[in-house]
């Protein structure tokens, strides 16, 4: 590509605003040219020897104005460029804005690194407590939305996470004994009082999370999360890995172990030395406390991490005793990949 025509063609497109421009010229790479306006907005136009043309723009105005004004700038490069080439551009991508230091943080990474930007409107809920930091944001598609540490939890619209960590509707629950591991946002326990189990017993070290999702989350939680004892559960503010260790020296049994602990660790435990030493950990203790045609449900990992879902299919060869798994792919809405 000619890059000195490329630039000779876009320069007056930023002249033009009253922009003040600076160009860097390398031999053999092409030019990189900075615009810079009064106001502190600015351009960089990035030109590539072979045909890439890169228009980056930062807006300090408001963000209705500053959207106007870089749309409008954005559309006579892109007028200028077909001029120039006569139409033969191979290809036209246009990025949606990303908003930086708003009052509400919308961007969040999937677990296999993509950046999603999520329709959040609000920020209903804000803490530290002495484990982690718990946010509730609102959501238009999904609702408020449990984020705690930064990774996206739970949302009001996914009944479908709760379900698949259940079983999908495959087992049944009445008369039995449950041991809920986490779960602080009230979703597995409130799903699993209804089916009438004999006992339902939650494990979770954060009491804030609770009171979070108690008042904020409640149509994830019901009512459930108002006492910490009902007629057939109870819940425990605890360390899992301390309770775990109880029942098993106490000969306690479950019908069922559901893992809803949260991805990033969290425990006082000493011997959590990583996140695959602590998964073997609760899983070995799990194992403990489980009859020995009990089931253990835990969520996995996003689809196309394979090597870390590899990873945690090896741990289960690893156990004390033989164990039998089978795994299913849900979409939990708000994670906006499968899982």
């Amino acid at each position: 590509a000619d890059c000195n025509a490329v630039l000779k063609a876009l320069q007056p497109v930023f002249q033009e605003q009253g922009m003040t421009e600076t160009v860097h010229n390398w031999e053999d790479h092409g030019y990189l040219a900075t615009y810079i306006q009064k106001n502190g907005s600015f351009a960089n136009l990035r030109i590539y020897p072979h045909g890439l043309v890169l228009v980056d723009l930062q807006s300090y105005n408001d963000q209705t104005k500053g959207k106007e004004e870089t749309d409008r700038l954005l559309d006579k490069v892109e007028e200028r460029m077909k001029e120039l080439f006569h139409g033969n551009i191979k290809r036209v991508k246009r990025l949606p804005a990303i908003l930086r230091g708003g009052a509400i943080d919308r961007y969040w990474p999937t677990a296999d690194g993509r950046l999603v930007e999520y329709d959040i409107d609000e920020v209903v809920y804000d803490e530290d407590s002495p484990f982690q930091n718990i946010k509730i944001l609102h959501s238009k598609q999904f609702g408020n939305i449990l984020i705690l540490s930064g990774d996206v939890n739970l949302a009001e619209s996914d009944l479908a996470y709760t379900q698949a960590i259940m079983g999908s509707g495959k087992e049944n629950y009445a008369g039995k004994e449950v041991l809920i591991l986490g779960g602080g946002d009230g979703g597995i326990l409130y799903e699993i009082v209804k089916l009438k189990p004999k006992m339902v017993t939650m494990s979770n070290i954060d009491q804030m999370v609770i009171d979070g999702c108690k008042k904020y989350m409640r149509k994830t939680c019901g009512d459930v999360l108002d006492n910490l004892k009902g007629e057939c559960y109870q819940v425990l503010i605890e360390d899992c890995i301390p309770v775990l260790k109880r029942y098993a020296k106490e000969g306690r049994m479950f019908d069922y172990v559901i893992n809803d602990l949260t991805a990033v660790p969290i425990s006082t435990s000493p011997e959590e030395d990583s996140t695959w030493e602590f998964l073997r950990l609760i899983l070995d203790l799990s194992m403990k406390v489980l009859k020995q045609d009990g089931k253990y449900f835990t969520q996995g990992n996003c689809i196309n991490l394979t090597d870390a879902l590899t990873l945690y299919e090896e741990q289960l060869s690893r156990l004390y005793c033989p164990v039998e798994f089978s795994k299913e792919i849900v979409c939990v809405p708000s994670y906006m990949e499968l899982y």
